[in-house]
Order: C-alpha cells, then sequence, then structure tokens
C-alpha cells in the first residue's frame, strides 16, 4: 500500500477513534454492536470503514439483528444461505423475490475472503441451513483490505468450504464473475485473476465433491468483462444480469441437496 495511502488511512482511524473514544477498539463486552455509529456519526464511508476495520473487522453487527429475528428452518423448506460481497448484497435489491423460499441473502459490501471467514459461523453455521452459497474473491482481486497472495484468497474459500461441511451443510461453490475494471480500483487489471482464481475453484468443488456454479462464462465478454446490459459499472450484474444467474443458481442448489 503506497505511504500516502497509509498516511490517510492513519489520519481518519484517529479521527475516528477520537470521535468515538469512549469506544474501546479491544476488549470482552456485553454488546458489541450497541456502540457502533452509523455512516453518518462516523462521518461518511471512509472513516466508518477505517472504523470497522478497528472495531468490528468481520462486520458481525451487521445481519446479528436479522439473524437473531429468523425462526428456525423448515424440513418443508431446505434453507439456503448466501455468503458473500456486494454481488449478493445487491442480488437482493435487484430481485428480493428471489430470495424466499428458504434463501437468504447474507452478502455485505465491499467484503474480502478474509472478512467472511470471520462472520461464517455467526452467519452461515448458526443458521442451520441445509446449503451455503459461496460467491466470493472479487474483492480480494481489489485489495479492498491490502495486499495478498492468490493462495490466501484460495485458502480463506476452502475453510469456508470445510466449515461447512464439517456442520453438514452442502456447499455451492460460484465462479467469480466477469470484470475487466474496477472502478473504486483503476489500476487493477482483474479479468486474467478472475480467471485463474475461478480455474482454482472449480477444480477445488471437483476434488471435494462440491457443487461448482459457472455464472463466469454465462456473463462474460471476449475481453473477460461482463457483456453489455448485465453490469451497471463493470462488476455488478444488472436485473438482467441477475435473471440469467438465477436458473443456474437453483440447478446447482438442487444439485447439492440430492447429494447424499
Amino acid at each position: 500500500m503506497p505511504t500516502k495511502r497509509l498516511v490517510f488511512l492513519a489520519g481518519l482511524f484517529l479521527a475516528v477513534t477520537a470521535a468515538h473514544a469512549d469506544t474501546p477498539a479491544v476488549g470482552i463486552v456485553d454488546h458489541p454492536c450497541a456502540t457502533e455509529p452509523s455512516m453518518q456519526e462516523a462521518g461518511g464511508w471512509n472513516p466508518w470503514h477505517v472504523w470497522l476495520y478497528a472495531h468490528d473487522y468481520g462486520q458481525l453487527c451487521y445481519y446479528r439483528r436479522q439473524n437473531a429475528a429468523l425462526p428456525a428452518p423448515s424440513p418443508a423448506t431446505p434453507r439456503v444461505v448466501f455468503m458473500g460481497d456486494s454481488i449478493t448484497e445487491i442480488w437482493h435489491q435487484q430481485d428480493p423475490h428471489f430470495f424466499t423460499d428458504g434463501r437468504i441473502d447474507r452478502g455485505i459490501s465491499g467484503q474480502t475472503t478474509s472478512q467472511m471467514l470471520v462472520r461464517f459461523r455467526q452467519d452461515v453455521i448458526d443458521l442451520h441451513p441445509a446449503v451455503v452459497h459461496i460467491m466470493a474473491g472479487t474483492n480480494d482481486i481489489a485489495g479492498n483490505t491490502g495486499n495478498q497472495t492468490l493462495g490466501m484468497v484460495e485458502n480463506h474459500l476452502a475453510t469456508m468450504a470445510e466449515l461447512a461441511h464439517a456442520h453438514g451443510i452442502r456447499i455451492v461453490l460460484a465462479s467469480v464473475p466477469p470484470s475487466d475494471h474496477m472502478n473504486w480500483q483503476p489500476t487493477v487489471k482483474p479479468a486474467p485473476v478472475i480467471r485463474r482464481l475461478n480455474r482454482w475453484i472449480k477444480a477445488y468443488a471437483a476434488r471435494h465433491g462440491y457443487v461448482y456454479v459457472d455464472y463466469y462464462h454465462a456473463l462474460t465478454s471476449a475481453d473477460g468483462g461482463m457483456r453489455p446490459g448485465l453490469s451497471s459499472d463493470g462488476v455488478h450484474p444488472t436485473k438482467k444480469g441477475y435473471a440469467i444467474m438465477e436458473p443456474l443458481t437453483l440447478a446447482a442448489i438442487r444439485k447439492a441437496l440430492a447429494k447424499h
């Protein structure tokens, strides 16, 4: 990370910490979410995320209330939890009707695989789904939480799959959707890295008997980006893009449920 960027983030951290000096960054407390500021209280998106990285790295507070309000899963309607980033979170916004019949969205905008791993027990395992759909890696490639190797990203994905398997949850591993640019990280060239990561995800799923769902080839153009009309910004699908994905998703879930 460039020095200027480090200085900028350090300044934001000090400013936000000063504004919330009564909120400890570490320690055991009974109600950690009670002191979490809103984006407006923190002073905007950047300082809010700096506060989160210091106080709630995995954003465990994000879905805690919704999780507590969920009823027990019904045997008649298998529960499917979708773990992911903004591509998953926006999916619910674009097509809320899809997230019915036991399908639950647990995407959080901007998250990397390491952050998802922190909240995997709370937002997946403790919800007792029959199936988990994991789609992640876009923000790791963007470097949202710093530099890492592709092997580190693969390890995070493998660990989530292993945790699910250990708890009797069937696994759908999704390809990273195509992208040839990222507006918030204009120097990153994601297309070739996405292809490499998807090859690994497909092979890993095959080795372990998990279901792989290939959104990449359903959405991609020849240059590794999204086909025209399928994305609003080159990363996030439009409603039309999600409509292409959904039949593939349902087929993958049925396949996962049929596995013994």
